[in-house]
């Protein structure tokens, strides 16, 4: 019974951050790739995500602290993270990257600094709510590693 509740609570925290519009479709691709061979397969990605956004989000720091500002350069590390943030089907994150992307595009610094405020919330807001995700998958045991897309 405890095992089902926790799958339960798994499959409605992975619903909200749908509907809240933090993950889009192609997280569900990277959970169908997961299998009894690589049953933590999923969260081992978003992993990689995380240690590599987070390395992107300090060169864009860097960048944007140096004069003059290098918009091209700015616009070009924002790329690779909205990428990044592309594979794993971080939607928030994305639409947050391109709208920096725009503000580099106008020459507008005030509009990157925002934009690049709101990336960075949103990526802190995501890896809490997916720890919390994966956290609930490991609780329920190897039935919950398995909960797909489709079934939530």
């Amino acid at each position: 019974m405890e095992c089902y509740n926790l799958q339960r609570q798994a499959a409605c925290l992975k619903r909200s951050l749908f509907d809240q519009g933090y993950l889009d479709e192609q997280f569900c691709q990277i959970e169908d790739l997961q299998d009894e061979a690589s049953p933590n397969f999923t969260e081992e990605v978003a992993c990689l995500f995380f240690k590599d956004s987070a390395r992107l989000m300090t060169n864009i720091e860097q960048a944007m602290e140096k004069n003059p500002r290098d918009f091209n350069r700015w616009d070009a590390h924002m790329q690779q993270l909205k990428g990044s943030c592309s594979s794993i089907g971080a939607s928030r994150m994305k639409i947050e990257c391109a709208s920096f992307r725009n503000s580099c595009g106008d020459e507008n610094a005030e509009g990157c600094v925002r934009s690049f405020q709101k990336v960075k919330r949103e990526h802190g807001v995501l890896r809490q709510k997916l720890e919390s995700y994966f956290q609930l998958l490991r609780q329920a045991g190897p039935a919950g590693t398995a909960t797909r897309c489709g079934g939530a």
